[in-house]
């Protein structure tokens, strides 16, 4: 069984019911996610070994977000404890024309300061297949990056597939700090994933003729976009997801995924999606084309099953992608229907 290695952080998600906006809600739900977690969760609920190491405080929030990784058989068991808090994230769901929001507190989180001396990464790397991280991680601060420079030195040096979601926040750092980061930590990976906007807000490649308010995508554009990637980092694979957001409850939803070896380029069918939570959707894609890769799919069956996992994502509340290989596997061979199951 291969085995799979995510490092991140984990956050706190606090929520209004519904879709109340922060102002006028009087109390909010509780859940955990982040980035490299949900790729860990849904890797995990596919059957494969997901590992995810972060650090988090010894205290009972901590221990809480640990347990809802463990519920799904992920290990924890590289998790360093330590710190003072757990980050937090605010999610506002969007509606209608209206956008969902995201206010971060996570600054001195328990990951935030952490040092490199608290990852053991040749114990952590030991029987590894994959590495998996996102640009989220080290913009945490400069240590964190440092962390994830060691983290992939080491698994470069084991052999071990490293993957990256570039995943730019620009409430965590600004374009020329992401470039100045992101284009050496680079260096190491082998399977790229972006989204319409990220190749642009991080390295300044843009897809031509595209409108990604108005839905407007050109394929030959995103096709230059995962070639001049590939062509500048020595990517393997380059995954490029494709949103049109036509509102906040209505996406359009496909990708493409680019084959260096073969210069292939193979772009999915498109799913018109209604959203019951877009929180999540991209590691789920991720984690859909990491399997994909592992179990021996060919180009346009992996991209084919990362969409369809990504797009039942759409579909479930929270971070974490609870769903099986045999429902991802069912929409993606062409079953959209949605009928009851008896």
């Amino acid at each position: 069984m291969a085995r799979i290695i995510t490092f991140g952080e984990l956050m706190l998600r606090l929520q209004p019911y519904n879709y109340e906006r922060f102002v006028q809600c009087d109390r909010v739900e509780f859940s955990f996610g982040g980035g490299e977690a949900n790729v860990a969760v849904s890797l995990a609920n596919y059957g494969l070994d997901a590992a995810f190491v972060t650090k988090l405080p010894a205290h009972a929030i901590g221990q809480a977000a640990v347990n809802s990784l463990r519920r799904y058989g992920v290990d924890t068991s590289m998790i360093v404890r330590g710190g003072n808090r757990v980050g937090i994230y605010f999610n506002e769901k969007g509606a209608s024309q209206r956008g969902s929001v995201c206010i971060y507190d996570r600054a001195d989180s328990a990951i935030a300061t952490a040092s490199s001396s608290d990852f053991d990464w040749d114990s952590i790397f030991g029987n590894a297949d994959w590495f998996h991280f996102t640009g989220i991680t080290p913009a945490l601060s400069p240590a964190v990056a440092q962390i994830c420079k060691e983290a992939c030195d080491a698994a470069k040096k084991r052999g071990i597939t490293i993957s990256c979601d570039l995943n730019y926040r620009a409430k965590l750092w600004t374009r020329e700090q992401a470039r100045s980061v992101m284009s050496e930590l680079c260096e190491y990976v082998d399977v790229c994933i972006a989204n319409e906007e990220d190749a642009k807000d991080v390295f300044g490649i843009e897809a031509e003729a595209t409108d990604i308010y108005s839905g407007q995508l050109n394929h030959e554009g995103y096709k230059s976009v995962a070639k001049q990637l590939a062509d500048r980092f020595s990517f393997r694979m380059v995954a490029i997801t494709l949103r049109e957001s036509h509102s906040a409850f209505d996406n359009g939803w496909s990708a493409m995924l680019y084959n260096a070896a073969d210069d292939e380029y193979c772009f999915s069918k498109k799913y018109e999606l209604h959203i019951i939570d877009r929180v999540g959707g991209g590691d789920s894609f991720g984690a859909g084309l990491i399997y994909s890769v592992l179990t021996g799919k060919d180009t346009q069956s992996a991209v084919e099953f990362a969409v369809a996992a990504s797009a039942l994502k759409h579909s479930i509340e929270g971070d974490y992608n609870m769903v099986t290989v045999a429902e991802v596997e069912k929409l993606a061979n062409g079953d959209a229907s949605g009928r009851i199951q008896r």
